[in-house]
C-alpha cells in the first residue's frame, strides 16, 4: 500500500486524475478535490454511496476545479467527505475515517476530511474543500494546516453539491501560507495588491471558551500576530451570547439543508451514521416561525459585525475551542464537548458571510490547534497576505 493509500483520504476506486494546463502560475502542483465538486465525465458522491448511484456524470467541472486546471495545477484525485457534509468529525460510516497525519489517534475533522488528510499527509500540494458550518476551518485546525474560507459568494458554487446556499463556500488547504495565498489568487480571480490589516481585535467571548491549557498554547501565536500585523485590543462581541448566535446559525442552516437535500432523502431513504441521522431528522422538523426569528437575528448580528470590522480590521481568535477529539468517541460526547462549542466560534464568519483564515500556530496535548483571522467581507487577499506575513514570508 502506498503512503497516499494509507491515508484513506481518497474515494474508493481508480484514482481520478486530470492534467492541468501546460503552463500557469500553479504549474507542477497537484491538488485534490472534495467529492462534492463536479469533475466532468464523472458522478459526484457527496459522501454517500446512494448519492453517487442516483446522480449522473457531470457535463462540466466545477468552476473552482476549472480555474485550478487552467492555472496549470493537475488533479490527483477526489477525496472522501462526510455524509452529505453534515458533520465536523470526518468519520464516515460508509467510507471510513481518513487519517489525521498530525495526530493519528484523533479524527481529521469534517466534512472536508479527505482533502485535509491528503494535504497534511503530503499526497497533494493543496486541496479543495467546502465550508458551510466550518468544514475547512475545523480540519485545518485539527490537522495542522493553513485553511481558508472566503467571503461568501467570492468563488462561484457552480458544480458544487448544494447544502445550505446562504452559507456554502469553496475553501482550500495548504501546508504553507505562501501556497495558500497563491492558490487563493487563482480561485478568487484577484491579482490586485492586498490591503494591509492595520488593527486586530480579540472577541472576549471566543477566548472564554478555551481551557487554561489551550489559552496558554495560543499565547505565543497571539504575540506573533501583534508583532507582525498590528496591536490587538479586546472587545465584547455579542450583545447576547455566542451560543445564541450559534443557535441562530444552526436553525437557518438546517432549514436550508432540508430544502436542498430533503426531497432526495425522502425519495431514496439512505442510511446515515450516528449524529448525521439525528441532524437530518432535526432539520426536517425546523418550524417556519423559528426560521423567521433566526433570519431577523442574523440581520442584527451582521450589523454588529459591521460595526467592528471596518476596513483594515480583523478579529484574532481561536479557530475552534478544542483540539481534535479522539477517534471513536461516543457521538453524544463529541456533540457536547466538541461540535456545539466549536459552532459558537465558527458561526461568526458564517452568519456574517465573512472570510476567515486558520493558521496552524499552536499545539494542545500534542495535537494541532489553529489561530484565525476573520476580516470584513471582501478582505480575502488581505487575510491571505497577513497569514503569509505571520508565517515569516
Amino acid at each position: 500500500m502506498s503512503g497516499a493509500d494509507a491515508l484513506g483520504a481518497f474515494i474508493p476506486g481508480p484514482r481520478l486524475a486530470r492534467p492541468g494546463a501546460a503552463s500557469g502560475v500553479l504549474a507542477g502542483l497537484a491538488f485534490a478535490v472534495k467529492d462534492v465538486m463536479d469533475v466532468a465525465g464523472t458522478s459526484t458522491g457527496n459522501g454517500h454511496p446512494d448519492w453517487l448511484a442516483t446522480h449522473p456524470p457531470a457535463a462540466r467541472s466545477a468552476v473552482a476545479v476549472e480555474r485550478l486546471l487552467a492555472a496549470g495545477a493537475s488533479l490527483a484525485g477526489k477525496t472522501i467527505a462526510d455524509e452529505l457534509c453534515y458533520s465536523l468529525t470526518g468519520e464516515n460510516m460508509h467510507y471510513g475515517t481518513p487519517l489525521n497525519p498530525a495526530a493519528p489517534d484523533r479524527v481529521p475533522g469534517g466534512s472536508s476530511s479527505g482533502s485535509a488528510s491528503a494535504t497534511a499527509g503530503g499526497a497533494v500540494d493543496f486541496a479543495l474543500g467546502t465550508d458551510c458550518g466550518g468544514s475547512v476551518r475545523v480540519p485545518s485546525s485539527y490537522c495542522g494546516l493553513f485553511g481558508m474560507r472566503p467571503t461568501h459568494g467570492r468563488i462561484p458554487l457552480d458544480g458544487v453539491a448544494p447544502f445550505a446556499p446562504s452559507f456554502d463556500c469553496v475553501g482550500w488547504f495548504a501546508r504553507d501560507a505562501v501556497l495558500l495565498e497563491r492558490v487563493g489568487r487563482v480561485l478568487l480571480a484577484d491579482a490586485t495588491p492586498a490591503s494591509p490589516i492595520t488593527r486586530l481585535i480579540a472577541p472576549r467571548e471566543a477566548f472564554d471558551l478555551l481551557s487554561p491549557e489551550a489559552a496558554e498554547a495560543l499565547a505565543p501565536a497571539l504575540r506573533l500576530a501583534q508583532e507582525t500585523i498590528a496591536p490587538c485590543e479586546e472587545i465584547a462581541l455579542a450583545t447576547d451570547a455566542l451560543d445564541a448566535w450559534s443557535a441562530t446559525f444552526r436553525t437557518l442552516q438546517a432549514a436550508e439543508i432540508w430544502t436542498s437535500v430533503g426531497p432526495w432523502i425522502e425519495r431514496v431513504r439512505p442510511a446515515f451514521g450516528p449524529g448525521v441521522k439525528e441532524r437530518f431528522d432535526a432539520a426536517r422538523a425546523v418550524a417556519p416561525s423559528a426560521v423567521e426569528a433566526a433570519a431577523a437575528h442574523r440581520i442584527a448580528i451582521r450589523s454588529r459585525l459591521r460595526d467592528f470590522l471596518q476596513a483594515g480590521t480583523a478579529f484574532l481568535m481561536p479557530t475552534v475551542p478544542r483540539p481534535a477529539p479522539l477517534r471513536g468517541m461516543a457521538t453524544a460526547d463529541v456533540e457536547v464537548t466538541t461540535r456545539h462549542l466549536a459552532m459558537n466560534l465558527l458561526c461568526i464568519a458564517g452568519l456574517g458571510g465573512l472570510p476567515q483564515v486558520s493558521l496552524p500556530l499552536a499545539q494542545v496535548d500534542g495535537a494541532p490547534f489553529g489561530l484565525s483571522l476573520v476580516g470584513p467581507a471582501g478582505s480575502d487577499t488581505a487575510l491571505l497576505r497577513a497569514a503569509s506575513v505571520m508565517a515569516g514570508h
